[in-house]
């Protein structure tokens, strides 16, 4: 399910409509959570604070094979070839093995001017990649070794697969990656960046956004800006 997050019409009449993608039924889950593990505090702001300057989100795409829409006809923001060195960074190792002490799934969206673009399946993942063509996409099954933070699917879902329980950020995904993000870029995309973390307005360095059991991530480059949008996970398993 895919939703612009509450606007109400006095706020924005232009990103009222809330644009739904249904999801089949199961439930949500989240794999080897601590509960006695708490996440930084993480710096927002109210939506309403942008409202007169968000546009609309766009028609999601089609369900992909996690159950999560891949933006349609969109571009890659980059590809998933610079992640491939096998090496460990910011402490984060790649294994032959997925490690699932620690499993949780965060969704991550990029505008850039305005304009979707996808994140590749394969980051973090060390070719040779085992590629499933599924109906619904691709689907990286397996490859040399998996970083702890890694996608399968073209969805924009990351993948959290830790041996222990701790804060992983945004920042560590893009190193994994190998490509820059700052608050004025995010791969190639240069230009002013407007971060939002669970509908609201992030505030601080988009590197230090925690990732984290089925938080939602926006990135907008440049202008015009995009109301944030919500992916349900119910049913996808993740």
């Amino acid at each position: 399910m895919l939703t612009v997050y509450g606007l109400s019409a006095a706020a924005l009449v232009i990103a009222a409509i809330v644009v739904v993608v249904v999801v089949s039924g199961g439930s949500s889950t989240s794999k080897g959570a601590n509960s006695s593990f708490s996440q930084p505090k993480v710096s927002t702001e109210p939506i309403k604070t942008l409202a007169s300057d968000l546009h609309p989100t766009p028609t999601p795409g089609p369900l992909g094979p996690e159950g999560v829409p891949i933006p349609h006809s969109a571009p890659l923001l980059a590809t998933n070839s610079s992640s491939s060195t096998g090496t460990a960074v910011d402490g984060i190792h790649c294994n032959a093995g997925e490690k699932l002490v620690y499993h949780v799934h965060t969704h991550l969206t990029v505008f850039v001017n305005g304009s979707p673009r996808q994140i590749p399946y394969g980051i973090g993942i060390v070719p040779p990649r085992q590629v499933d063509q599924t109906a619904q996409g691709p689907f990286v099954v397996s490859g040399t070794c998996f970083y702890w933070l890694h996608t399968h699917a073209a969805d924009g879902i990351i993948h959290i697969e830790s041996p222990s329980v701790r804060t992983y950020t945004l920042g560590d995904f893009f190193d994994v990656w190998r490509e820059t993000l700052s608050r004025n870029q995010v791969g190639p995309a240069k230009g002013k960046v407007t971060a939002f973390f669970n509908g609201q307005v992030y505030t601080g360095d988009p590197r230090d956004i925690p990732l984290g059991s089925h938080f939602q991530i926006q990135l907008d480059v440049g202008t015009p800006l995009i109301a944030p949008e919500k992916v349900s996970f119910t049913g996808t398993g993740l």
